[in-house]
């Protein structure tokens, strides 16, 4: 199965990247999807079912480390794997 993941974090800064932004995108960035696509107000990225999982996984973990007090997200079904 194919997903593909939006998401943002918060709280959001305009003048700069905070941190827990900047960690969520390495994170995406990093995974091996197919189709990032990353920007000041949403992020997404598209891939496998096990490598869209597994990024979600680290992005929640990882951004709320780092000072995120919202992540907002969704996954949707795509399509199968190989079509």
């Amino acid at each position: 199965m194919r997903l593909r993941v939006e998401f943002t974090t918060e709280p959001f800064d305009l003048d700069e990247a905070p941190a827990h932004a900047v960690v969520a995108r390495e994170v995406i960035q990093s995974a091996g999807l197919d189709a990032v696509d990353v920007g000041p107000f949403g992020n997404t990225a598209e891939g496998g079912a096990d490598e869209v999982l597994t990024a979600v996984d680290s992005l929640l973990r990882r951004a709320l480390a780092s000072g995120a007090t919202r992540v907002s997200l969704q996954v949707n079904v795509i399509g199968e794997e190989g079509r």
